[in-house]
C-alpha cells in the first residue's frame, strides 16, 4: 500500500488517514548491511544489566519497543515504530471508517501534539481545531511520549478534553470533543454559479479517485454540458494514498509526468506519468491550498502546476516531500522508515519548503503587506529533526496560514472566471512565475518580498527516470 503520509506518523493512531508514500516491503536481511557487532554487544550488555540489576522487574516487550524507538528517534519525525494495535487502527483509518475525533497530528519533541489539519465534518473540525494548534494535555494529563495520541481514540459518544495552545504566547484553553464513528466522504462537490463547479477533496483514500470521476461527471450534468471551469479545494487536506492523488492528477492531465521518487535503493525509485485524456478537456482550473495542504495534496498540486494545467491560489503548502516505507515485523508490529524524497515534474523537491502559490491570499483581518501569521511555524520545516530538503532555505513564502471559510472560495472563483481579478480587488498578492513557453518546465521563481525586491529561486532540472507504472483512468 502506497501512502503519502504527510508529516504525521503514517499509522497515526489519532484517528486520521495520513499521507507519505508509505509502501509495504520486506525487512532487509541483516547480512545485506554492515552491522556494528561491537555496538550490538554493548547493547546486549546494557540490556542484561537492566534485566538483572534494575530495582524493579522490567517487561521485555516494553524494553525492546523502547530500544527500537530509540533507534528511530535520531532520524526524521516520520520514521517511527508501531505496535500491532496501532497497525490495526491504521488499517481502519485507511478504509475511511474509524472511532475517534478526526484530526491529523504530528508528535513534537517536547511531548506536545501539533494539529496538521482537522478532517472535514468530523468532531475535531466542528469543535474548531485549527492547523498549527498545539495539544499540550489530554483529559488534564500532560502527554506521555509514545502513547500520547491513544487517548484520542475511544467509544463513540464518549468525550475527550484537549488543552490547546493556539498562539505562540497565548494562554492554554480547554476544548471538549465527543468521539464518533467517523465515515469520511473524501470528495464533495457543488455548483458555485452557472458554469463553474467546485470539488473539495479532504483526504486521499482508496475510493477518492473513483469518487472524483463521479463528482466531476455530476457537475458536467448539472451544468448542462456547459461547464466553464473548476475550482479544486485542497485546503487542510493532510494527504493520504499516493495512488489516489495520482489518479486525480491523471484525470486532469492529458500528458506529462505526475511525480517521481528517488532514494538509496532501487525499490524507492518510481515514476508516474499521465495517460491520454483530460476529463475537463482543457477548461480553466484553479487549485486552492493552505498551510494544511500536505504530502499527497502537494503531489497533486505540483503535478498540475508544473504541467501548466492549473493556477494555484492560497497560502504556502506544508512541505511534506518525503516517502516512507512500511516494514512489517513477524509479531504484527511494524517500522515506518523514510526511504526517499519525491519530486514534482520539474524536478523540484518540496521537502521542508512547500509549494508557493501563484497568488497569495491574505487571511481574514491581515493586511496584504503583512502575512506574518500567529508566530507558530505550521510547516514541515518547523518540525524538530525534519529531513533536510534539497531546496530548503531558498526564498519563498515568509509564512503559511490556514485559510478557513468561504471567503477564499469566492476569491478563487474570481480568479477562475477572470485571471488577475483577485489582485485588482486587492484580495491577493501576485507571486511572479516566469514561464518559458518553449519548455514544460518553469523557469526560476521570482518572489516579491515585502521590500518588493526580486529574489531568484533556482529550480532543479527535470528528471528522466524510466516509467515503471501507469495509473488507469
Amino acid at each position: 500500500m502506497v501512502l503519502l503520509s504527510f508529516s504525521l506518523s503514517a499509522k497515526n493512531p489519532s484517528g486520521v488517514v495520513m499521507s507519505p508514500p508509505v509502501e509495504e516491503m520486506e525487512m532487509p536481511e541483516s547480512n545485506d548491511v554492515n552491522v556494528p557487532l561491537d555496538e550490538i554487544r554493548r547493547f546486549v550488555s546494557v540490556y542484561n544489566a537492566i534485566k538483572q540489576a534494575y530495582v524493579d522487574p522490567v517487561n521485555d516487550r516494553k524494553l525492546m519497543h523502547s530500544a527500537v524507538r530509540g533507534l528511530l528517534s535520531d532520524l526524521d519525525p516520520h520514521s517511527t515504530y508501531f505496535d500491532k494495535e496501532d497497525a490495526d487502527a491504521f488499517d481502519e483509518q485507511t478504509s475511511g471508517v474509524y472511532d475517534g475525533i478526526g484530526v491529523e497530528l504530528q508528535e513534537q519533541s517536547d511531548n506536545t501534539l501539533k494539529v496538521i489539519a482537522p478532517i472535514d465534518d468530523t468532531p475535531a473540525a466542528r469543535a474548531g481545531l485549527r492547523p498549527g494548534d498545539l495539544i499540550v494535555a489530554i483529559n488534564g494529563k500532560p502527554l506521555a511520549n509514545v502513547d500520547a495520541m491513544k487517548p484520542l481514540r475511544g467509544a463513540p459518544g464518549s468525550q475527550v478534553t484537549l488543552t490547546i495552545v493556539r498562539d505562540k504566547n497565548g494562554k492554554p484553553f480547554d476544548m471538549t470533543i465527543k468521539r464518533e464513528t467517523i465515515h469520511i466522504a473524501s470528495v464533495r462537490s457543488r455548483m458555485l454559479e452557472p458554469g463553474y463547479g467546485y470539488i473539495r477533496i479532504s483526504v486521499f483514500q482508496a475510493d477518492t479517485g473513483n469518487d472524483f470521476h463521479k463528482h466531476l461527471g455530476q457537475l458536467k450534468q448539472q451544468a448542462g454540458g456547459k461547464l466553464r471551469g473548476l475550482l479544486l479545494d485542497l485546503r487542510s487536506n493532510p494527504g493520504g494514498l499516493l495512488t489516489a492523488a495520482v489518479q486525480v492528477a491523471d484525470a486532469l492531465l492529458d500528458k506529462g509526468n505526475i511525480v517521481s521518487t528517488r532514494g538509496r535503493i532501487s525499490a524507492s525509485d518510481t515514476r508516474f506519468d499521465a495517460t491520454l485524456g483530460d476529463l475537463l478537456d482543457g477548461l480553466p482550473l484553479v487549485v486552492l491550498v493552505d498551510a494544511g495542504s500536505a504530502s499527497a495534496s502537494e503531489v497533486l498540486v505540483g503535478a498540475l502546476s508544473d504541467n501548466h494545467r492549473a493556477r494555484v491560489i492560497g497560502s504556502c503548502t506544508f512541505g511534506k516531500g518525503s516517502v516512507q516505507t512500511l516494514l512489517p515485523l513477524d509479531n504484527g508490529d511494524s517500522v515506518k522508515l523514510t526511504t526517499a524524497r519525491y519530486y514534482t515534474p520539474s524536478g523540484r523537491s518540496i521537502q521542508a519548503r512547500g509549494i508557493v502559490p501563484d497568488l497569495l491570499l491574505k487571511p481574514d483581518g491581515v493586511g496584504a503587506a503583512d502575512l506574518s501569521g500567529s508566530g507558530i511555524d505550521r510547516s514541515e520545516a518547523g518540525l524538530p529533526g525534519h529531513l533536510r530538503g534539497t531546496d530548503e532555505g531558498v526564498p519563498g513564502c515568509t509564512s503559511s496560514d490556514p485559510l478557513p471559510g468561504d471567503t477564499p472560495i469566492m476569491t478563487a472563483l474570481l480568479e477562475l472566471k477572470q485571471p488577475g481579478s483577485a489582485v485588482q480587488a486587492k484580495k491577493a498578492i501576485p507571486v511572479k512565475v516566469v514561464s518559458d513557453v518553449k519548455s514544460a518546465t518553469k523557469s526560476p521563481l521570482s518572489v516579491f518580498g515585502k521590500d518588493r525586491a526580486v529574489k531568484r529561486v533556482p529550480v532543479v532540472s527535470p528528471t528522466s527516470e524510466q516509467v515503471d507504472g501507469q495509473p488507469s483512468k
